[in-house]
């Protein structure tokens, strides 16, 4: 996605709240996650670097293998655990560390899971910090896609307790105006994340599938998302429950906007797009600075009709409650769109101009659930 049209300050101080400085969680993060960090961390001292997961040498599964960067398990590298699961149903345990790479799952390495040991996200964070203007060993740049710090193309794909992250900073970077800085790229179908976290910027959250005539369904409950520009991205079909997305402050920019929560590319075909249910969105930044959203209608997929309900969520004060909503291109007014709102609290959600907040009726609300948007999946079953 594009930056906002304002003119770059490269010669400001560094952001604030920098990616650099992820592995400290504020408490407000914590809060938000639903998570008590010390019990999690005396439990995995007790146990060892995997904690209740078992070890290498007891193993849950026979197709169970053991990460962590100090030696004590099966792989320092998640790729290198990544490139010995061939086929289907294998199980990563990632004990507590920082994992600075970049991992793909690709489409034959199908209902892989990941689990960080310590049940504490904050513990177990997967970074890296390719941009899309980010030169290539080879020639040319990374582009969009190729920033991913993690790909996930495999159906059936589930994460919990990890953080995944890109602490690519515009700061360090002055000469480079392609931004784009990908945490996470997830295109498979069935891919749910539990308890996790994703930081970056630019398009931090990349929910997305293999191709236009894919519907991959996606589920991310009682995750923390946090960003600038675009930061929630892409054309999957996605529920977020009990998320909490933050908008980040901003030195290098003169006005508002500072950016835009979410821009969904939903294919027109599909009738599903993105919905939050039951969520909240913060901001560092002062208040009214960020829009909910924009459509995104990509020059790849011009009939593109991008779908975003946002419902029982609380609104704080840096979205701007007067107009949420906004274009990324002229040609494609977000008004011909399907954006919603329902039942949304807090300063960000005050109704002033009704025409900048289509609402759902009752009736239409009866259909926005995840039950509706995943249908015979339920992710939210079992143990998380």
């Amino acid at each position: 996605m594009s930056s906002p049209r304002h003119p770059h300050h490269p010669h400001h101080p560094r952001l604030p709240l920098s990616r650099r400085g992820f592995l400290t969680a504020t408490a407000g993060t914590l809060a938000a996650l639903g998570l008590a960090a010390a019990p999690a961390r005396a439990a995995t001292a007790r146990r060892g670097p995997f904690g209740r997961h078992g070890s290498p040498a007891d193993r849950l599964t026979p197709r169970t293998l053991y990460v962590d960067p100090l030696g004590r398990g099966d792989f320092t590298a998640v790729r290198d655990a990544v490139a010995a699961t061939t086929g289907t149903g294998w199980t990563l345990v990632l004990a507590p560390g920082t994992y600075r790479e970049t991992v793909a799952l690709d489409a034959t390495r199908s209902e892989a899971t990941w689990i960080g040991a310590s049940e504490d996200p904050r513990d177990v964070v997967i970074v890296h910090d390719n941009a899309a203007g980010t030169a290539k060993p080879g020639g040319g740049t990374y582009g969009t896609t190729g920033s991913a710090t993690t790909t996930v193309q495999a159906d059936g794909f589930t994460a919990r307790w990890i953080t995944f992250a890109n602490d690519w900073l515009r700061a360090d970077h002055p000469d480079i105006t392609g931004t784009q800085a990908v945490a996470i790229k997830v295109q498979g179908d069935r891919s749910a994340f539990h308890h996790c976290r994703f930081l970056g910027h630019q398009d931090t959250l990349y929910a997305d599938s293999l191709a236009l005539t894919a519907f991959a369904r996606q589920y991310y409950a009682h995750c923390y998302v946090e960003g600038d520009v675009d930061f929630v991205f892409g054309r999957a079909t996605a529920v977020y429950e009990h998320c909490h997305f933050r908008t980040l402050n901003r030195t290098d920019l003169a006005a508002a906007p500072y950016g835009f929560v979410f821009a969904p590319s939903t294919a027109g075909a599909n009738p599903l797009g993105y919905l939050v249910v039951r969520g909240r969105i913060s901001s560092e930044a002062p208040d009214a600075y960020y829009k909910l959203a924009r459509p995104w209608v990509p020059s790849s997929d011009t009939t593109a009709r991008p779908s975003l309900t946002v419902r029982d969520t609380r609104l704080d004060a840096g979205i701007d409650a007067v107009a949420p909503y906004t274009n990324m291109s002229a040609s494609f007014p977000w008004q011909s769109q399907r954006f919603a709102e329902y039942r949304n609290t807090g300063p960000g959600a005050r109704i002033t101009v009704p025409e900048n907040r289509p609402q759902l009726t009752p009736e239409q609300a009866r259909s926005a659930t995840r039950g509706a948007y995943l249908g015979d999946w339920e992710p939210w079953k079992g143990e998380c």
